[in-house]
């Protein structure tokens, strides 16, 4: 290596961003920082990387989006998010968690058992009810929903990934398990998001009824479009259930 490019490199490499980039790029002029004291299981490593990766992705920003805003550079911002064994120090993850709009302790999975919510009420909220169009858009292509349904022992409600297929919610379940019991019966299907950092969020909830999907060729179908295999794993939730809408509704929460 080539003094000048040594200088480049070590110009690029942030100060007091935790463990350094390779061997081959550290020397005692990049100095690692504290780590957060962050008490969680969940900050295995690998783990930081690929939160900040999905979050910055969630908000739609690129890795040159996210290190502009963050104070630090691309190239820095990609090692974090491919290397399992980088550990990034308090500085930096204080200003990606101001850049993506979240907490440190969220990058270090401090809140990945609680639920969301945990913020206090903004000073100036609405609440504001969505048309049918503006909940289309918002339950989007895939994600994760709740299936209310009645049974004998009472009224439940379960966590699915869904996906929006030919206009219909759809997911994959188990025959013979509660949710496939729940084909011929009228349901309720829920989805929402809550932006923690701005105190907001909305709500869309379908009622309908829940059908079989017993067609082979719709069923190739809907296998060929899901986004993903159910987050719970097993080959046997291979049944499809399709809600048709009877009814649907939102609200969201705004701050003025």
């Amino acid at each position: 290596m080539s003094e000048q490019t040594r200088s480049d490199t070590l110009s690029a490499t942030p100060r007091d961003e935790g463990t350094p980039w390779p061997t081959s790029v550290a020397t005692a002029d990049v100095r690692e920082a504290p780590r957060p004291t962050v008490r969680t299981a969940a900050a295995a490593p690998g783990d930081i990387g690929r939160r900040i990766a999905a979050r910055r992705e969630e908000l739609g920003l690129t890795r040159e989006d996210t290190a502009a805003r963050a104070g630090t550079a691309a190239g820095y911002l990609r090692y974090l998010e491919e290397q399992s064994t980088a550990r990034p120090g308090t500085s930096v993850l204080i200003r990606l968690a101001g850049a993506l709009d979240t907490s440190v302790a969220a990058l270090y999975g401090g809140e990945s058992d609680l639920p969301p919510g945990l913020g206090q009420a903004a000073g100036h909220a609405e609440l504001i009810e969505l048309g049918p169009e503006d909940c289309l858009v918002r339950l989007s292509t895939h994600g994760v929903g709740r299936l209310a349904t009645d049974t004998p022992g009472g009224l439940v409600i379960l966590p699915v990934n869904y996906s929006v297929i030919d206009g219909a919610i759809a997911f994959r379940t188990t025959p013979g398990s509660t949710i496939a019991a729940a084909v011929g019966s009228n349901v309720a299907f829920q989805v929402d998001h809550v932006d923690e950092a701005l105190s907001q969020g909305w709500s869309v909830l379908v009622q309908g009824s829940a059908r079989a999907v017993t067609d082979p060729d719709v069923r190739r179908r809907f296998d060929a479009l899901a986004h993903s295999r159910p987050w719970a794993g097993g080959e046997a939730r291979d049944l499809w259930v399709r809600v048709e809408q009877d009814r649907i509704s939102g609200r969201r929460i705004a701050v003025r």
